[in-house]
Order: structure tokens, then C-alpha cells, then sequence
């Protein structure tokens, strides 16, 4: 089952208070030394979410032209009041190409096995001829000894819980948000879920060339992430 459009515009409502901002941050930093070594005009963003990364990347590359879509309407909302050039809108419903693009943050993840032929050829309408899709994707160590577990925090208008476990290459978090309203609390509940793919499943899939992969590590002393480069021949 894939995310709808309401989990993801919960977990825009508690994205600050997730704790990861770190391990995001030195993400990012992996994706701008890889873009540092490329020739490259124009960028699209996959899942953009709240502009975090175009706005750096805006500030490293002020000649490129990026811009960013997502599923959540509030996650563009709060990128625009960022300066970032950002769309509410299906990348399959997108006109355009693109020398470069990026899936940033555990996007692929979200994608079911079942999506990942349809979404390549997405990509692959939306690149230049010899462009790149660049993205990470968990490993089995990131899913299972990093993400699996129970989390609680709060603030003085928030009161979050997420339960989450991993079964079968599906990663499903619960979460369930309590947010002060005057005298009285609203709950809202959303399961989000993220999805384990192998190196070949993603490979047969796109369509393209890998180019190259790269072994990343966040949380810990084991790879939880690999960045992988595809490149449309």
C-alpha cells in the first residue's frame, strides 16, 4: 500500500520534532560533493519536502536552475517560504527535463516493489540524454537495527508516538500526533511505510546504467545508507 498524501502531510507536522537533523545535514553533504564534480545546468528534487536541501543547494550552486516537487502541499507550502522553486504536483505529471535528479532522504524507500518500474520511467521521461538520477536507499542494517522501534516526544502543543517494526521488507511506522487545540487535544493517527530494495531490483527496474554506489553510514558504525548514480544512456 502506498503513503497517501494525509501521512505525509503529518509527518510534515512533526518533522521538527524527529530528531535527525544531523544525520540529515551530513546526507546532504554527500549529495553537494558528489553534484561538485559534475557538469550540470539544471536540477529537479523528487520529495522535496520542506526545501531544506534546494535551499543549500541554491547557496553551493547559484547558476543552476533546481527545483523541487512533492506530494504534500504543505511540505511545498513551507519550501516556497523558503525561496525554493517547489510544486505540489506527481512527478509523472511534470513537463520538462533535466540534467540532474535527486531523491533525497529515504524517498525511494517509499516507493512499493511493485512501483519502481513505472516510477523509472518517470525518471527517465524527465532526464536529458546522458543525465543522472541520483539517490539513497536504506540497507537492511538501516531498516532493521536503525529504524525499527517505539519513540515519544513532545513540546508545549505536540505529543507524538511512533511505533514502528520491519517484517517481510516492509518498514511500517505508526504514528499518532495529539496537538493542544485551546482546552482540548486533537488526534490524528497515519501509518507511514517504507519499502527494503535491493541494488538489482533497482537496477532492472530503472532502466539505466549504474554509474556508481557509495556506502554511507549516519547512525552508527555499519553502512545504513548506499547513494547510488544512474545514468540515462
Amino acid at each position: 500500500m502506498a503513503n497517501t498524501t494525509e501521512s505525509l502531510d503529518l509527518y510534515a507536522k512533526v518533522e521538527d520534532l524527529l530528531e535527525n537533523s544531523e544525520a540529515i545535514e551530513t546526507l546532504y553533504g554527500y549529495y553537494y560533493d558528489m553534484l561538485s564534480q559534475l557538469p550540470f545546468d539544471t536540477l529537479l528534487d523528487v520529495g522535496c519536502g520542506s526545501g531544506a536541501y534546494l535551499t543549500e543547494l541554491q547557496k553551493q550552486f547559484p547558476d543552476v536552475k533546481a527545483k523541487g516537487i512533492d506530494l504534500s502541499a504543505v511540505m511545498v507550502e513551507r519550501a516556497k517560504a523558503k525561496g525554493v522553486d517547489a510544486e505540489a504536483i506527481d512527478l509523472c505529471q511534470l513537463q520538462g527535463q533535466y540534467d540532474v535528479i535527486t531523491a533525497v532522504f529515504d524517498m525511494m524507500n517509499y516507493l512499493p516493489p511493485q512501483a519502481l518500474a513505472g516510477f523509472f520511467d518517470c525518471i527517465r521521461a524527465r532526464l536529458n540524454e546522458g543525465g543522472l538520477f541520483i539517490f539513497d536507499v536504506n540497507t537492511l542494517y538501516g531498516f532493521e537495527n536503525v529504524a525499527v522501534g517505539a519513540f515519544i516526544v513532545e513540546d508545549e502543543t505536540r505529543f507524538l508516538a511512533i511505533d514502528s517494526d520491519f517484517e517481510a521488507g516492509e518498514y511500517r511506522a505508526d504514528f499518532t500526533l495529539f496537538e493542544k487545540r485551546e482546552t482540548c487535544y486533537e488526534k490524528s493517527q497515519e501509518t507511514i511505510r517504507q519499502y527494503f530494495h535491493t541494488m538489482e531490483a533497482l537496477e532492472d527496474a530503472s532502466g539505466m546504467k549504474c554509474v556508481s554506489s557509495y556506502d554511507i553510514t549516519l547512525y552508527g558504525d555499519d553502512t545504513d545508507k548506499v547513494m547510488v548514480v544512474l545514468q540515462k544512456q
